[in-house]
């Protein structure tokens, strides 16, 4: 009987063990010769039978089927390890019996059964813990649920790990190294090579964009896109530290994907393979199990400044970043003033010819544009700024590389967005007001977009690029807003004009005197009705002027000049003070043409002049300069490459806060205000003509038989007095949203989150000072541009409701 209670436990089918055994191990029938004390001792056993066998199928059908690595190596370490920890314990209670030990064979050689159910009584514990691990990789196919994936075993092991009973918390932990090492074998795939692991690669949290989701160019180069799946990621790993793998994969897959197109001596070139790959090895191997975060994190930053120093920094420089950065600001955040007049100007061309047989509309409803047009207007755009080229410097580089890289297209609403994708710039989308502002220079919406290429991809994704061309829709509303109101004041005919009399002799006579009369009672009364609409034409340009003004200097270029100080200057902590700048003001260090003030030897001791210093025309001297800048030149280095993106991240959700593209209330409002703006200009373009045929009809005789002049002059009129009434609501709904961000800014403070989820407070950056974080690394601060409340004293300043106050009295008086 002993014989056959081992043979049970070891998960052989027995006659003492019914294979079809309810949960609790009770035999269906009764078992002769057994006494009911010894069926209630067996029944425990049974149980431990069944648990066995049950593990055993269980494991070897998840190590066979399972699509996760992390999941068979746990279901492997169940089925090796703890099942044979279990099989060892019952080679070990036969031994014992066999050898006659009195801890188990009592007098006449009897065995007590009641000791071999103590015996194994801790197992039925940690047996049954083990096939709830089982269930919750796999459930059973009569089972409900879905296998679980790699990430999710490990947190629920990690999760189980913290109990009250320290054998399951051994147990846990040993299942928990198995897990972690499976997944450190997929990690260090990824980490060292740049590819995703060959098997499993669909439980692995970084995933390749699927074919039909991939551009044109990444299809007709062969670059493959990655992103990160926060489901199939643990705990233990922060976003932050995930970001930081999932650049570097992308970097070494760019560099291999670089190294096979091109012909190039590998051995001077990017990754040299074997001493690059033994130091991330050391630094992979040096993790212990549980991996702990910080732990995590410190690895992957030391292999991300190693790649930083070899091959980034031949894939991506800092020059190419400073130059792609430097065209955005300059092309889509309109940092060149002339892009912009050029622009609008071909564009208002273009709907005028298309607009001139369709009459007054509301904005610009009824003309339709094609995409041939749209390039033509970008087109005649470049060759406009081409012609503008400098005598002394007849290349501008920066244009000929915006002519590739730009590309002004309609928005097409059979393509579909995948934001969710990319996980760096989601969020930020997500926050970015819904209203549009895509169709205010053409009537269809257009985008002006950035072509996003390979090795700029990894510190600019499409997402950020798409998060620009938003922001250049909404600058460049204002701005052709701005420049259009300021054409109205080209109708000189409309705003002065005295009629003079005609030269004698006709002007002496009584005909000549009535004609000058009424053309100066007909302009009088003009002008008159003209006032209102040219003060609240003065108030809407001040109110634009402003705002335009605060975007474009306080936020857009200052932002700027400080990120790209940060970019140029800032010093590492371990680089001390040799690589500052110049100047402690960050515009005037990077700003051209701008004289810099001299450096005191007290702030600068590595360029200040020894005491026996010779004369500055002295070879020595200059060779001890030279000697000093190479070294400097030397020991300097460039910000690491995923410190530039998130850097870039933190810089353009600054830049969409401070630009207010958040407040959905606000750009609700201005987006009104323009279209009323736009309306208003129509009106007033439209009643010049009149008026002009109206003078032809009444000084010369020239009739139009088929209009009715008159009547469209009253109706212009009508339409003209309510878009003056609309303009200043807008006007005074912009000061009251203003204000509103004001006092909720005061009150909550101003917070900025990254993409990654870690909140930083914003702060100006000082120019020279060091900045780190925990892991003593240069970190961007993005700078804090004035208050709103600057821009809404600058409003009142004027005492615009009284202006608009005056125009309406006139009016009322007339």
């Amino acid at each position: 009987m002993l014989h056959e209670i081992l043979l049970a436990l070891s998960g052989q089918p027995s006659p003492l063990v019914d294979p079809e055994l309810g949960k609790t191990g009770a035999a269906p029938g009764p078992i002769p010769l057994l006494s009911p004390p010894e069926k209630a001792l067996l029944s425990s056993l049974a149980h431990l039978s069944r648990l066995h066998a049950l593990l055993c199928a269980h494991t070897a059908r998840i190590s066979s089927t399972h699509p996760s690595p992390i999941c068979r190596a746990v279901s492997s370490a169940i089925a090796t390890v703890q099942l044979g920890k279990f099989k060892k314990k019952i080679l070990e209670v036969e031994q014992a019996i066999l050898a006659k030990d009195s801890s188990y064979v009592g007098g006449y050689g009897i065995v007590p059964l009641s000791i071999i159910v103590s015996e194994f009584a801790p197992w039925t514990r940690r047996l049954e813990w083990l096939w709830q691990v089982a269930q919750f990789i796999q459930p059973e196919e009569n089972g409900e649920g879905s296998p679980s994936t790699g990430a999710k075993v490990i947190d629920y092991l990690r999760g189980e790990s913290h109990t009250g009973y320290g054998d399951l918390e051994g147990i846990a932990l040993e299942l928990v190294r198995a897990a972690e090492t499976a997944w450190l074998r997929q990690l260090s795939v990824w980490l060292l090579y740049g590819e995703l692991p060959t098997f499993g690669k669909d439980d692995f949290f970084i995933q390749a964009r699927a074919p039909e989701d991939a551009d044109e160019l990444e299809s007709s180069r062969g670059i493959s896109d990655f992103s990160i799946r926060s489901d199939l990621l643990p705990n233990f790993v922060s976003s932050a530290t995930a970001a930081s793998i999932l650049f570097i994969g992308k970097s070494l897959n760019r560099v291999r994907g670089r190294r096979n197109r091109s012909t190039l001596d590998t051995s001077s070139g990017s990754v040299t393979g074997v001493s690059l790959n033994n130091d991330h090895i050391q630094h992979l191997s040096s993790l212990k199990s549980p991996i702990s975060s910080a732990a995590l994190a410190k690895a992957v930053t030391e292999i991300r400044h190693s790649l930083s120093q070899t091959s980034l920094s031949k894939l991506l420089p800092l020059p190419k970043i400073i130059e792609v950065l430097s065209l955005v600001h300059d092309f889509l955040l309109l940092g060149r003033g002339e892009f912009v007049m050029a622009l609008v100007t071909h564009a208002d061309a273009r709907i005028q010819a298309r607009h001139q047989s369709t009459g007054i509309r509301k904005g610009l409803e009824g003309v339709g544009i094609k995409e041939g047009e749209v390039a033509a207007v970008l087109a005649q755009t470049w060759s406009e700024m081409s012609s503008l080229k400098n005598e002394e410097d007849p290349v501008d580089e920066e244009l000929d590389l915006a002519r590739d890289l730009l590309h002004l297209s309609i928005n097409n609403s059979s393509r579909v967005a995948t934001p969710s994708r990319d996980s760096r710039s989601a969020g930020l989308a997500a926050e970015i007001s819904s209203v549009s502002f895509d169709d205010l220079l053409f009537p269809t919406p257009t985008s002006l977009t950035l072509r996003v290429q390979p090795p700029v991809d990894l510190f600019l994704s499409q997402s950020e690029a798409a998060v620009y061309s938003k922001i250049h829709s909404y600058l460049l509303g204002i701005r052709r807003a701005q420049i259009r109101l300021s054409g109205l004041w080209k109708h000189t005919a409309m705003r002065r004009i005295h009629p003079s009399p005609w030269g004698p002799p006709r002007s002496n006579t009584r005909g000549g005197e009535f004609r000058l009369r009424s053309q100066r009672e007909r302009h009088n009364a003009r002008n008159v009705q003209m006032r209102a609409i040219w003060a609240t034409a003065t108030a809407a340009l001040f109110v634009l002027s402003e705002i335009g003004g605060y975007f474009q200097g306080e936020v857009v270029q200052g932002n700027w000049e400080h990120f790209r100080y940060w970019l140029q200057y800032a010093a590492s902590p371990r680089l001390g003070t040799s690589s500052r700048p110049p100047t402690s003001r960050p515009g005037t260090a990077t700003r051209p043409g701008t004289a810099s003030r001299p450096q005191t030897s007290s702030r600068r001791g590595t360029e200040s002049r020894p005491a026996t210093a010779r004369p500055i025309d002295s070879p020595r001297f200059s060779q001890f300069l030279a000697h000093q800048q190479l070294q400097q030149q030397q020991q300097q280095q460039q910000h690491d490459p995923e410190s530039v993106t998130i850097a870039h991240r933190r810089y353009l959700i600054s830049l969409t806060q401070s630009l207010f593209l958040t407040e959905t209330g606000f750009t609700s409002s201005l987006r009104g205000f323009l279209s009323d703006i736009d309306h208003l200009i129509a009106l007033v373009t439209r009643l010049a003509d009149v008026q002009r045929n109206l003078d032809l009809e009444a000084d010369d005789g020239v009739v139009d038989a088929l209009v009715d002049y008159a009547q469209e002059e009253r109706a212009l009129w009508d339409e003209l007095q309510s878009s003056r009434s609309a303009i200043e609501r807008g006007i005074k709904d912009l000061i009251v949203k203003l204000r509103d961000i004001d006092d909720r800014r005061a009150g909550e403070g101003s917070k900025l989150a990254s993409s990654e989820g870690v909140g930083v407070a914003a702060g100006s950056f000082v120019p020279g000072q060091q900045q780190t974080n925990a892991n003593n690394n240069n970190v961007y601060v993005p700078r804090k541009p004035a208050g709103v409340d600057r821009l809404l004293m600058k409003l009142d300043s004027v005492n615009m409701t009284q202006t608009l106050a005056k125009g309406s009295d006139v009016e009322e008086d007339e």
